[in-house]
């Protein structure tokens, strides 16, 4: 085995083994899968016990149109007293009317023996303007006025179709979701993995480790194998998390959906009826396609991986050589804030994504190379042209073999110094030494 495939593989083993890496590699798909089942849980288990609510109606008009529901049991009582009312414990509470009520609204309380929830308060105060409204419609002596604001109401459900994608229907919420959730993951790999290659510089630099292995082994190969093996960390992480979201994702996701539900997205997405007359939110049609469609999880997995490799190694180099030009992790904070405002920038720029993922500062944000990890992750799921993505996996790699090139110039030298923390002009005469 070459001399920096010795580095890879004591790099790659001694993080791989660790409990920590372990752990959160098992973890995440888990939260992931979580997060993917969460709607459909939570519409599952997430119904709270009916509630005993006493209604006083002092208007004689209210009472008799509250509607019971699966979360509220109403009780009507003519000759029930305020008093006497709040003292029943086996009430959740006491509903009070005011006679005048339906001319002045601010005449209704709501008496809670326990915590109430918004959405208990939300069906209350939503059923109590539906009974004013119609009285007040009764008022003013138009027949048929409420039947002709129904007929009037509109509820507009648009559905997105991509032209250049095959008449293929396009949701630009979940693109919204997983360019997010893309971007944020790379944003976290680079900075965590990268701080990771400079502590770990640092550490064997201060206990003069490097000085031994540099007798044997040219620095460049040094910090070649250093990086390459904690990308090759990175990178397994990533595989074994999507093997594991695509294969038990699309196994258990089904599964837990029910299956009228999956009829009525079945039926939406082969084009059999539109997602307004299934019944079902047109967004929630397009989450669960992205997530049962195993060949597109796939295609967005692979592109992670080859960014992330990508954009870790560029960074990494950087990382590395701040590490080795310096003595303590403190020291570096000055010669690290360059290398960490690009990646805080290509948030801010992914952030532009979600506006319009095709204008030029999303298009610009995705090719240069110190932003283009984070900010092409963003635009991935927007659909956008295979060539821009090829394009800018071409410029990544070529501008990463550049700077691991400019790091190595600098590592080289650095390992040697001790004592001193060097300024940014000494920085760029290493650069230029040959």
């Amino acid at each position: 085995m070459s001399k920096v495939g010795i580095i890879i593989s004591r790099e790659y083993n001694e993080r791989v083994r660790k409990k920590s890496f372990i752990i959160t590699t098992l973890l995440m798909p888990i939260l992931i899968l979580g997060l993917m089942a969460a709607p459909t849980l939570i519409m599952l288990f997430g119904g709270s016990e009916q509630k005993d609510i006493l209604v006083i109606d002092q208007s004689g008009i209210v009472a008799e149109q509250l509607q019971s529901n699966d979360e509220i049991h109403y009780i009507v009582e003519q000759e029930a007293s305020l008093d006497e009312s709040l003292k029943r414990e086996e009430l959740f509470g006491v509903l009070w009317i005011g006679e005048n009520f339906i001319e002045n609204n601010s005449l209704c309380k709501l008496y809670a023996n326990s915590s109430t929830s918004i959405t208990l308060e939300e069906s209350i105060a939503s059923q109590l303007e539906e009974i004013v409204e119609a009285e007040r419609i009764k008022s003013e002596g138009i027949e048929g006025l409420s039947e002709i604001i129904n007929r009037i109401d509109a509820n507009v459900a648009m559905t997105t179709i991509r032209n250049d994608l095959g008449e293929e229907s396009f949701s630009s919420g979940i693109s919204y979701a997983l360019g997010l959730g893309f971007g944020m993951l790379l944003y976290m790999f680079i900075l965590i993995y990268g701080s990771m290659v400079m502590t770990s510089v640092i550490e064997e630099k201060g206990s003069r480790v490097l000085d031994v292995m540099v007798s044997s082994v040219k620095p460049f190969q040094l910090l070649l194998g250093k990086i390459l093996g904690v990308a090759a960390v990175a990178a397994t992480q990533v595989i074994i998390w999507g093997i594991l979201v695509v294969g038990i994702g699309s196994a258990v996701l089904p599964e837990l959906i029910p299956e009228q539900t999956m009829q009525s997205v079945e039926a939406v997405q082969s084009g059999a009826m539109t997602a307004d007359q299934a019944g079902v939110d047109a967004d929630m049609v397009s989450a669960i396609a992205v997530a049962t469609d195993v060949g597109s999880l796939l295609m967005m997995f692979v592109y992670l991986l080859l960014f992330l490799v990508g954009g870790f190694l560029f960074y990494a180099s950087l990382f590395a050589a701040v590490g080795s030009a310096v003595d303590s992790v403190q020291d570096s904070q000055q010669l690290q804030t360059p290398v960490t405002l690009p990646i805080i920038l290509a948030i801010i720029l992914a952030m532009s994504v979600f506006n319009d993922p095709n204008s030029s500062l999303a298009f610009w944000g995705s090719m240069i190379p110190f932003t283009s990890p984070v900010v092409m992750m963003a635009r991935i799921p927007f659909e956008i042209p295979t060539w821009e993505i090829i394009t800018s996996l071409c410029v990544l790699y070529v501008s990463t073999v550049c700077m691991v090139w400019v790091a190595g110039k600098i590592y080289r030298i650095g390992v040697f110094m001790h004592g001193k923390k060097p300024s940014f002009k000494e920085l760029l005469r290493w650069i230029r030494s040959n």
